[in-house]
């Protein structure tokens, strides 16, 4: 919860701001550690009035930009042999995202407690997930802090970047149906319904097309809010039934066997697994934990599942690349034979990377495939659609004007 405070300091200076806090009483004791004395203390969102003060909340929080960066920052800062508690207290106050400047301070005020750094951040999963907290955690075990940050903010750097790829290729095409769509429904109920009047006052033979044309625009002027509340209920459901357990792993099902996405979405897996694998051996986790993390930031549940057979897999003896071999179609022979080389030559971690790199540049190539494909065939099914709409009815007024 966010709170707005309004303090006096220790020098007698008027101070204000905000602090996020799991409840009051939390957020009043660590303003009182940084020696302020307060005067009021409210509830940031039951304070606000009117439609415009309120939070919006889809913009009130911490981006995987604003992640990247701060782990730059730490990298630095820790290399520079900075103390913890200061790193943070400092980049509390200088961040310019407010939520995560406020998470930054509560964590400053665990670690003044007492309290490690993992678990200071463990405390904030929707910020830091269970792979960022491992990674730290492995990080203070070795004592290569600094480091294990920089591999962090690079790695989350590249999942970023190809994430956006993808959904900057998807964007494009939806954009392009969505216009389609869009026309043509405007055609059939604001255009055709005034042409078919002439059409049909001329008393003359109607071609059978554009009979059909003129049956679908008389259905959707007739029909159209039925279909579009049917439309919207069924969307609402739809959603619903991807958000339960069934319905997600349906879904990532149904990604995995779109023609030609599908390709692009399993290579976009594979990078993000390889790369996950890689970041965590190199900073000295061990197989199961790094398998078991992999599958719960790799984001599709069949993948998901896949690997965690696999962690049980490996409990009970296997290899990594024993227990992925038994799904060809998810990963493919030649990324399990080269995890069998990385396992064999005790290199598997630098061995992923290398995978890492190659499905990163197939992914790349393969959005950039994706875009040029698409970009002229939705063009041509645009015009192409709007033609076939305006010849259907436009050739049979021309044939009642030529008759005259």
């Amino acid at each position: 919860m966010l709170f707005n405070y309004e303090a006096v300091d220790t020098t007698g200076a008027q101070r204000n701001g905000s602090i996020d806090a799991v409840n009051v009483d939390v957020a009043i004791a660590s303003l009182q550690r940084r020696g302020l004395v307060l005067t009021t203390i409210k509830d940031a969102e039951a304070s606000s009035s009117g439609f415009l003060s309120k939070k919006i909340s889809f913009f009130d929080r911490v981006s995987t930009k604003d992640v990247v960066i701060l782990s730059r920052q730490l990298s630095t800062l820790f290399e520079a042999q900075v103390s913890a508690l200061r790193i943070f207290r400092l980049l509390g106050g200088e961040t310019e995202n407010h939520v995560l400047g406020a998470k930054l301070t509560i964590i400053a005020d665990d670690l003044q407690s007492g309290s490690s750094i993992s678990m200071a951040l463990g405390k904030h999963p929707k910020i830091f997930n269970e792979f960022y907290i491992s990674m730290v955690k492995a990080g203070e075990e070795s004592g290569k802090l600094d480091e294990t940050f920089q591999y962090l903010a690079d790695y989350l750097d590249r999942t970023y970047e190809l994430t956006s790829k993808v959904k900057g290729a998807l964007i494009y095409p939806a954009f392009v149906v969505i216009t389609f769509v869009t026309v043509m429904i405007l055609m059939f109920t604001m255009v055709i319904p005034k042409i078919s009047g002439i059409l049909v006052e001329s008393g003359a033979e109607i071609p059978s097309y554009t009979k059909v044309i003129l049956g679908i625009s008389n259905f959707l002027v007739s029909y159209g809010f039925i279909l579009l509340g049917l439309a919207i209920v069924g969307g609402f459901f739809l959603i619903r039934f991807i958000r339960t357990p069934t319905g997600a792993e349906a879904f990532d099902r149904f990604k995995l066997h779109i023609p030609y996405i599908s390709t692009l979405y399993r290579k976009l897996y594979l990078s993000r697994l390889a790369d996950n694998m890689t970041t965590m051996l190199l900073s000295g986790i061990p197989m199961v934990r790094s398998i078991e993390l992999t599958s719960n930031v790799i984001n599709n549940k069949i993948y998901q599942n896949l690997l965690t057979n696999a962690a049980d897999a490996v409990k009970g003896g296997k290899t990594l690349s024993e227990s992925l071999s038994n799904d060809p179609d998810s990963i493919p022979g030649i990324m399990v034979q080269m995890m069998k080389v990385g396992e064999e030559s005790g290199e598997l971690g630098n061995i992923l990377k290398t995978v890492a790199k190659f499905y990163s540049r197939e992914v790349t190539t393969a959005i950039d495939s994706l875009v040029s494909l698409i970009e002229p065939l939705m063009i041509v099914l645009l015009g192409g659609g709007v033609a076939v709409l305006l010849a259907s009815v436009l050739v049979p007024i021309y044939n009642i004007a030529s008759a005259q």
